[in-house]
C-alpha cells in the first residue's frame, strides 16, 4: 500500500518563498513540486489534451515514483452520453500512457445533470475502459447518494475495480472560521462554497485504491477534526492493502501543500510509511505553521 498526496496545481506563484524556494521561476515549479509531494490532480487535461512534448517534459522533471492523475476531458465527460465518446476516451488514454510509470489513476468527473437515469450509459462506458488503467469516478447528482442508486453505483465500480471519488467540502461550509478571515481570503472562501459541490461525504471503498479530494479551510486550525478523521481512515484502509490518492485544495490553494503534510503526519503516526520527499529538503525558506 502507498500514500500519494498532492494538490490540484503546481504552477502557483503564491507558493514561492513558502512552499517553493525564494526566487523559484515558473519553469522550475513542477520539479520543485515533485521534490516535495508525490502526486498531482491533473485538472489541466479537463480543458485540453497535452501535446507529446509536454508529456515528455512532465516525465523528465519528475521521479519514477511520482504520479499524475489526469482528469478526463470535458469533451468526453460533459458533452452528451459517455457511450458516444468511447473512441475519444481511448484516444486520451493512449496519449496519457506516454507518462509510463508516472501515470496514476485517471478520474472521470460527471456533471450535476448526470443522474442515475444514465446508469446504463455509465455501465457501457466502464465496460470497455482499459483494464490496465486505474479509473476513479466522481458523481455530483444528489440522487446517486440515496438508495438504491448508491448501492448500484458502488456495485458497478466494485465489479470493475474502480474507485468512487469522495469529495469533502465540509471545512469550507463550516461557518466557524469565517470570523477570522478578511478581504481576499474570505472572498475566495465564498467563491469556493458556490463552486464546489455540496454532496454527502460517504467514503466507500470500491477498489484496491482510494481517491479523495479534500477542500480545506484557508486557516489550518479549522481543519483539525477533518484531518484527524481522514488520517485514521487512510491508515485503516492502507492496513487493508489499499493505495490512497488524496488531493488537498483550499479556496486560494495557499495552504494546500501544508494540508497534505498534515495528513501525512497523521497517517505516519498510525502506520509505517516512508517520509514525504519534502521532509528531506533543507529549507531555505521559513517553515509554514504546523498543527503539531
Amino acid at each position: 500500500m502507498n500514500l500519494y498526496l498532492g494538490c490540484p496545481v503546481w504552477s502557483f506563484k503564491g507558493w514561492v518563498g513558502n512552499f517553493y524556494p525564494k526566487g523559484a521561476k515558473p519553469a522550475e515549479f513542477l520539479r520543485e513540486y515533485s521534490r516535495r509531494l508525490t502526486t498531482i490532480e491533473g485538472n489541466t487535461t479537463f480543458y485540453a489534451v497535452p501535446a507529446q512534448k509536454t508529456i515528455e517534459q512532465w516525465a523528465a522533471e519528475t521521479s519514477e515514483t511520482f504520479r499524475f492523475c489526469p482528469k478526463i476531458p470535458k469533451a468526453i465527460s460533459h458533452e452528451g452520453k459517455l457511450a458516444d465518446t468511447i473512441d475519444r476516451a481511448h484516444g486520451f488514454v493512449d496519449v496519457m500512457r506516454q507518462l509510463g510509470t508516472r501515470l496514476g489513476p485517471m478520474f472521470l468527473q460527471l456533471p450535476p445533470r448526470y443522474s442515475p437515469g444514465l446508469l446504463a450509459d455509465l455501465q457501457a462506458f466502464l465496460a470497455v475502459w482499459p483494464r490496465d488503467v486505474r479509473l476513479a469516478v466522481e458523481v455530483r447528482h444528489l440522487d446517486w447518494f440515496d438508495p438504491p442508486h448508491d448501492d448500484a453505483l458502488n456495485q458497478l465500480l466494485s465489479a470493475h475495480n474502480m474507485a468512487r471519488v469522495t469529495i469533502d467540502t465540509r471545512p469550507i461550509r463550516d461557518l466557524q472560521g469565517d470570523v477570522v478571515l478578511a478581504g481576499s481570503s474570505y472572498e475566495s472562501l465564498l467563491e469556493a462554497r458556490v463552486r464546489k459541490p455540496d454532496v454527502p461525504v460517504v467514503p466507500k471503498r470500491t477498489a484496491n485504491f482510494l481517491f479523495v479530494r479534500y477542500i480545506g479551510h484557508p486557516e489550518l486550525k479549522f481543519n483539525v477534526e477533518f484531518l484527524d478523521e481522514w488520517g485514521s481512515y487512510f491508515s485503516s484502509q492502507m492496513k487493508a492493502d489499499a493505495d490512497v490518492f488524496a488531493f488537498c485544495h483550499s479556496p486560494d490553494n495557499l495552504i494546500a501543500p501544508n494540508l497534505c503534510r498534515e495528513i501525512h503526519q497523521r497517517v505516519r503516526k498510525q502506520i509505517d510509511i516512508p517520509s514525504l520527499p519534502w521532509d528531506s529538503i533543507k529549507p531555505n525558506i521559513p517553515e509554514q505553521p504546523s498543527l503539531f
